[in-house]
């Protein structure tokens, strides 16, 4: 069953991704050459508590950290650690979720730390345009697996336009989300249009491309985690949450006023 929100606990998402939308903001500023990925968890963490929230990501299933940074070929779920120093030319994936009154919000952008090659810059340019025509794709009445196509399409635009092909992480994709981080459905981001659940107003989905430079094949790492791309190739991960309304798509972990 997918979980249908009632108005106000939309709102109270909302609250919960403003959260989420500033925590990403101040991880953005502080994310430069010499800091390290455990300073940016804990300017994460503590920018979602004094919102009086509570980092979702920390103790779930043994996660130890507040937030993923992903590094290079690292995909997504990277652990924060001291020794992880960021360098100029690094591209570094973080995702975050916070928990407010019981609610979730759930979003990740991906940062070029100093300046990247072209190719870096095109990969995140493709994986957030993927990730806006899935939002785009996410109105009442539509299946779900629209929003998988709209992904998959605008991918394949952005290769035409780069010059340059990308692969689609297909092991991991967009999930439901309100009352839990993850819920049903499952939201691939590839696929054929028309199929799986109509989209009904009050869902709210993670909407969530990974793309890489190279092959879309995985591997986990052993700290149980950190999944990388199999091929060593860079990859990119941009995420929101996004609402199922009356009017079209709500944003809900999009920054204030934006």
């Amino acid at each position: 069953m997918i979980e249908i929100k009632s108005p106000a606990e939309l709102q109270a998402m909302r609250a919960a991704g403003l959260v989420v939308a500033r925590a990403l903001a101040e991880v953005t500023a502080a994310a430069k050459p010499g800091v390290s990925t455990a300073e940016l968890d804990e300017i994460a963490e503590q920018t979602i508590r004094d919102a009086g929230a509570v980092p979702s990501f920390k103790g779930y299933h043994g996660f130890p950290a507040s937030i993923c940074a992903s590094v290079n070929e690292q995909i997504v779920h990277g652990i924060p650690a001291k020794s992880q120093v960021l360098a100029e030319g690094d591209l570094l994936s973080v995702d975050c979720g916070a928990i407010l009154d019981d609610w979730h919000g759930d979003s990740a952008v991906t940062l070029a730390i100093g300046g990247v090659s072209a190719a870096d810059e095109d990969l995140s340019t493709a994986t957030r345009l993927s990730m806006e025509a899935g939002i785009k794709a996410a109105v009442a009445g539509a299946r779900l697996s629209d929003i998988s196509h709209a992904v998959e399409a605008a991918t394949l635009a952005a290769e035409r336009a780069h010059g340059r092909e990308y692969g689609i992480v297909r092991e991991y994709g967009g999930h439901g989300i309100g009352s839990s981080m993850h819920m049903d459905p499952f939201l691939p981001n590839y696929g054929k249009p028309g199929r799986g659940p109509k989209l009904r107003v009050g869902m709210a989905i993670a909407i969530e491309p990974m793309l890489t430079l190279g092959s879309e094949e995985t591997v986990e790492l052993e700290d149980g985690w950190t999944v990388v791309t199999a091929d060593a190739s860079r990859a990119a991960h941009w995420e929101h949450t996004v609402a199922i309304t009356e009017d079209g798509p709500w944003v809900l972990t999009a920054p204030e006023g934006a």
